[in-house]
C-alpha cells in the first residue's frame, strides 16, 4: 500500500518538476539570440524573475511568442518593441529612454552632481578662517583647561 503511495506521489509530481521547453531552431545564432531576449525579459506575473526563470503560464506564453518571431525572421528590437507594446515597459529590465523614464535615467548623474556640490561646499568652508579660527580657540580653551588641571 504505501509503495503504491508513493508511486502516485512521484507520478502525481512529476509534470511539475518538469518546466524546461525546448524549441527546434533553424539556426544556432536564432537560440543564442533566443536565449539572450528571454533572460533579458521579465515576466509581467513574477516581480523579478525573467521569462527564461519563471514557471509563470504568461511567461510560457512570451518564450512561445520570442520563438515564433524569432524564427519569422524578426529582429531583437522588433521582438522587444512588440513584447512592451503589448505587455508594457515593465517586461523589460532595461527600460529605454522616454518621458516617462528620464528621471530613472538621470538620477544618477543629478545625484553625482549633488554630492560633488555638497564636498565643494565643505571644503570652501574649511578654508575660510572662520573654522580654522574656531579650531584654534577650542585648542587653547583645552591647553589652558588641561594645564590647569596639572597643578
Amino acid at each position: 500500500m504505501i509503495r503504491l503511495l508513493l508511486s502516485l506521489m512521484i507520478v502525481w509530481s512529476s509534470p511539475s518538476l518538469a518546466v524546461i521547453e525546448t524549441y527546434e531552431f533553424s539556426s544556432p545564432d536564432l537560440e543564442l539570440r533566443y536565449k539572450a531576449l528571454s533572460q533579458e525579459l521579465r515576466c509581467p506575473k513574477c516581480q523579478n524573475q525573467n521569462i527564461a526563470d519563471s514557471n509563470a503560464p504568461i511567461s510560457r506564453d512570451l518564450r512561445a511568442i520570442v520563438h515564433e518571431q524569432l524564427e519569422a525572421g524578426a529582429t531583437d528590437e522588433e521582438i522587444v518593441n512588440f513584447l512592451v507594446d503589448r505587455y508594457g515597459e515593465f517586461v523589460r529590465y532595461r527600460p529605454g529612454m522616454d518621458s516617462n523614464t528620464l528621471w530613472l535615467w538621470s538620477a544618477p548623474v543629478i545625484l553625482f552632481v549633488m554630492a560633488i556640490a555638497v564636498v565643494l561646499l565643505q571644503i570652501r568652508k574649511d578654508r575660510d578662517g572662520q573654522t580654522v579660527s574656531s579650531n584654534a580657540a577650542r585648542a587653547s580653551k583645552l591647553r589652558a583647561k588641561f594645564d590647569g588641571d596639572q597643578l
